[in-house]
């Protein structure tokens, strides 16, 4: 590992983006006709199709697939074109023009779905700004990535402008679809959290429904208003992965952690999905930061923020606690850090963290320590499994087989020099490094060999290990004499697939594929529950029309379907006021158990909706009614193609019956 001043920039990172630009304006005159002959003959395909009333989806497509083969056969037999690229190997190129092609398409497709879902676009107007978007990135994708060898670069020159596009792409691709796909349950159920809002909550504390709460008022009870809170936690995400790589291995390896934060799976996530795991993260990376500059830099009020950060991190999820674990881990082994057990910093710490924390607490204390028995012993005394292998894998799909394999090279190579050296101490860096990912790694490798480790549990953990991830991969990529090795240049494909995976199923749950149907399962993927409010929302109008009583609904699971109900079903009513969960009927529904108590439904008229349909025959369900209509099926349909189905029962006379389930009301 070289230090850190091998990789510093200052301003030659800006003189490599001027000299970025300035080789973009040389070589745009070698795809700007094929690009222009392109962007035309996709608008006129593209609304010719519209205007004989095909689908936008088809029509955004088969524009693309026509601009795409003229500017590819127009451009690459350009005489100036061909010569440049004459050099590159063929099948590399093709390669890269297709990958090109896909990432335009995808994003392409986020900007018509932005335009017509969130902005109420017409489509032919929608069209022309999501033709102007891939267009943009044909063009720079060619510039700098198909066709390189038309831009004469540096190394160096390269990986900035390769640094700041995908960065940019990444940001763009989740921007443009964060209010078009349709949330998971788990993020509608975050939502009723913000409808009943609390200082905490049975399952998480309360700084997911707080968020939420901030973003839907300006933007209203939609996917965008839900999720603009992720987004954000994502960007404090970045600002700090980069400044504590900055600190430990320069500005270079920094805007190396920046493009890894954008990429990997389990970050990316964090800042599409509006859960307890976005706001954790952006604190965890913070906390990480202030951390390091009170450990390695030594100064004193950081301390101060590293309080304030776990503070918020303990009211967005309780696993920010095990960095507590890792700080005397590592203040124990580092010599010049354990002079802090003797100051005051470190608990004033403490104590700034147990000061934000309090508001969980009382929640708690008047809730019977609900929250903190669900999440502890209870756990605990789970049913045994042994989770170990999935959880392996697990970090293998946050990390990629390519990122886990340099992480375990750098530490062991580190771990190696501190061994044959006795009296050499390990690099501070490193043994931060491996402080704060094998402490809390450890805790839930112990768990995962007698209880299941849920996929999101051990994401933060590895916000560690990015400094050492994007300095090892620096070094490699830049400081190589002549071509990178083998284990650098998988990173290319590595980035281009998890970019295109991610733009493939976000346009899919989005605008879909032509030709492709969508699951019979509901559960499967967030693609229709808007059709299945909608249908849902049309039945109870039919219902209350009819008995001129207004509905109760719930949804027989756990809490998705009724989550989903609340936020999709509420055409001219407040739907997480009528949607209940099936603690009423002796099963535990988390939250809805505390928000409708069952001693307080009697009497009540319910629609009570499932995906099986067998649920709604049973005993349980039947003894709590003096009477029920028979059960009922209804299918949803996405763009006019099948997308799962469910089924559901009206009940009269609700009886609350000694095993309901619910809280005080």
């Amino acid at each position: 590992m070289r230090h850190h001043h091998d990789f510093a920039l200052g301003p030659g990172f800006a003189r490599m983006m001027t000299a970025g630009g300035a080789g973009l304006a040389g070589s745009a005159h070698l795809f700007a006709l094929p690009g222009l002959l392109g962007v035309g003959a996709d608008i006129l395909a593209s609304q010719l199709l519209l205007g004989f009333g095909f689908d936008p989806v088809i029509s955004h497509i088969a524009g693309f697939l026509l601009s795409t083969a003229i500017y590819y056969f127009l451009g690459s037999r350009l005489p100036s074109v061909a010569t440049a690229v004459s050099s590159e190997p063929y099948r590399l190129r093709h390669m890269r023009f297709f990958a090109v092609c896909l990432l335009a398409l995808f994003l392409r497709g986020g900007v018509l779905s932005l335009a017509t879902e969130v902005w109420n676009w017409p489509p032919a107007a929608a069209m022309l700004i999501a033709i102007t978007a891939s267009a943009a990135v044909m063009f720079l994708g060619s510039v700098f990535y198909a066709f390189p060898s038309a831009m004469p670069a540096s190394r160096r020159m390269r990986w900035a402008m390769a640094v700041l596009g995908i960065v940019l792409y990444a940001f763009a691709l989740r921007f443009a679809f964060l209010g078009s796909v349709e949330l998971i349950p788990e993020e509608a159920y975050y939502w009723n959290y913000a409808q009943h809002l609390d200082i905490g909550y049975l399952d998480h504390p309360p700084m997911v429904a707080w968020l939420i709460w901030l973003t839907t008022g300006p933007l209203g009870d939609t996917e965008l208003g839900v999720r603009l809170g992720a987004f954000l936690c994502w960007a404090v995400t970045a600002f700090f992965s980069f400044r504590l790589t900055q600190n430990l291995y320069g500005t270079i390896a920094a805007f190396t952690a920046v493009l890894l934060v954008a990429v990997l799976p389990f970050t990316f996530g964090i800042g599409m999905l509006m859960t307890p795991d976005a706001p954790l993260t952006a604190a965890w990376s913070a906390a990480l930061y202030f951390l390091e500059r009170a450990l390695l830099a030594g100064r004193r009020s950081a301390w101060w923020y590293a309080g304030i950060c776990v503070g918020l991190g303990l009211l967005s999820k309780y696993t920010i606690a095990l960095l507590g674990p890792a700080t005397i881990l590592f203040s124990l082994l580092d010599s010049r850090s354990r002079a802090w057990f003797r100051k005051s910093p470190p608990y004033f710490a403490i104590l700034i963290a147990a000061a934000l924390f309090a508001p969980v607490v009382v929640w708690n204390s008047r809730h019977n320590w609900a929250s903190f028995l669900f999440q502890g012993p209870h756990r605990l005394h789970a049913p045994l499994e042994f989770s170990l292998f999935s959880m392996l894998g697990e970090i293998l799909l946050f990390l990629t087989p390519v990122g886990l394999g340099v992480v375990v090279m750098a530490l062991f190579r580190s771990a190696r020099i501190w061994y044959r050296g006795r009296d050499i101490p390990m690099d501070r860096r490193s043994l931060f490094t491996a402080a704060f990912t094998l402490a809390p790694l450890s805790v839930f490798l112990v768990f995962s060999l007698f209880h299941a480790v849920k996929l999101n549990w051990t994401g933060p953990v590895f916000l560690a290990v990015l400094p050492l991830l994007a300095a090892d991969l620096t070094a490699r990529l830049l400081t190589a004499r002549k071509q990178p090795g083998r284990l650098s240049r998988t990173w290319e494909p590595t980035v281009v697939i998890l970019l295109a995976v991610y733009g493939a199923g976000l346009h899919f749950m989005a605008l879909g594929f032509p030709g492709i149907p969508y699951s019979s399962n509901l559960r499967h993927l967030p693609v229709a529950w808007k059709e299945f409010g909608e249908e849902a929302e049309l039945i109870g109008e039919e219902i209350e029309s009819r008995s001129g009583i207004q509905l109760l609904r719930v949804g027989l699971d756990k809490q998705f379907l009724s989550s989903e109900l609340a936020f999709y079903d509420r055409i001219d009513r407040d739907g997480a006021m009528t949607t209940a969960g099936r603690g009423l009927f002796g099963d535990d529904s988390l939250m809805y158990d505390y928000w409708y108590s069952a001693s307080r439904q009697g009497g009540r008229t319910i629609l009570i909706i499932a995906l099986d349909a067998g649920l709604l025959s049973s005993a349980a369900i039947e003894d709590r009614f003096a009477r029920m209509d028979p059960v009922h099926g209804r299918f949803v349909y996405k763009k006019g193609k099948r997308a799962g189905r469910f089924y559901y029962r009206v009940g009269y006379g609700y009886r609350p019956g000694s095993g309901s389930s619910g809280g005080p009301g």
